[in-house]
């Protein structure tokens, strides 16, 4: 699409409508075919068949509220193509959103004595945030989380617009303790040391430090490593389980006898055998994987 600066709204909430109409206004506007959903038969049976536009879908799921396992599925589909099939993607997601967005910054508006483009920028910054990687899609309501989100932001905003400054020259003034900002510790330097005793593998180290200390999607990682994202998922949590188990043996926090290193040794030549021998029988074939989870 083209459009002067002239001709560009303002508000981010016209923007993404305007960028929305640009999409969904051409000879092959985006759509989604709702037969490959996987809903049940019984499920929601006034859902339209085939494939559908996104604006007709818009308004299909403002006129049926209640119906909460198409709304559901409809939004798991949303989400994972806002993370694996580009920038057009994430514009309908947010987009497809903008009636409850539109009506949570009506909302907060009231009493804001700030800019009301920053409260919307923030509400629109909360969405994207959850939907490129903080709502689980294992999880059920992934729309009200994303909403969640959202409002959340600009709460988070009208609060802070209100809270009394503290100058730099009075802070040796406070008193009493002061609790440290999250986090308080290293984890970063916990997950090299166990990627150095065998207790992760180095080609899983990067995935685990996104999923678990940066809170990324799992489906953009899983597709990047041409993994099912059920398999990305039992492998962390594997992880996440080696390395509750060497915390509580004090391994990862002190010094590792020869013996201790190589069983762990040992135990991740095990582990690259098997990963290898499976990955062998029945590779991985990334999109679609990531739609079967």
């Amino acid at each position: 699409m083209t459009a002067s600066a002239t001709e560009w709204p303002d508000s981010i909430l016209d923007a993404v409508d305007a960028a929305f109409a640009a999409l969904t206004g051409e000879f092959s506007p985006l759509s989604l075919d709702l037969d490959e959903l996987g809903l049940a038969p019984g499920d929601d049976t006034d859902l339209p068949a085939g494939v559908i536009t996104l604006p007709a879908l818009r308004t299909w799921l403002l006129t049926h509220p209640r119906a909460y396992a198409a709304r559901d599925a409809v939004w798991a589909e949303l989400i994972r193509r806002a993370r694996l099939d580009g920038p057009a993607w994430v514009v309908a997601a947010t987009a497809m959103a903008m009636p409850a967005l539109r009506r949570y910054a009506g909302q907060l508006r009231t009493g804001w004595s700030g800019d009301t483009h920053d409260l919307d920028a923030e509400i629109i910054t909360g969405f994207l945030t959850a939907l490129r990687d903080r709502v689980d899609l294992v999880r059920p309501a992934p729309y009200a989380a994303l909403c969640k989100a959202a409002w959340r932001a600009g709460y988070e905003l009208r609060r802070r617009n209100g809270a009394e400054a503290i100058p730099v020259e009075n802070v040796e003034r406070l008193t009493g303790p002061r609790t440290p900002k999250f986090p308080y510790g290293h984890p970063d330097l916990l997950v090299r040391r166990a990627v150095e005793l065998g207790i992760i593998d180095p080609a899983d180290e990067q995935a685990y430090i996104d999923l678990r200390l940066g809170r990324r999607a799992v489906e953009p990682i899983a597709a990047r490593l041409g993994l099912e994202v059920d398999t990305l998922r039992r492998r962390v949590d594997r992880i996440d389980t080696r390395i509750a188990e060497a915390l509580d043996s004090g391994l990862l926090s002190a010094a590792a006898s020869p013996r201790t290193r190589n069983k762990l040794h040992r135990e991740a030549q095990r582990r690259r055998k098997i990963r290898a021998s499976r990955a062998g029988a029945s590779p991985a074939t990334g999109r679609g994987s990531s739609a079967a989870a």
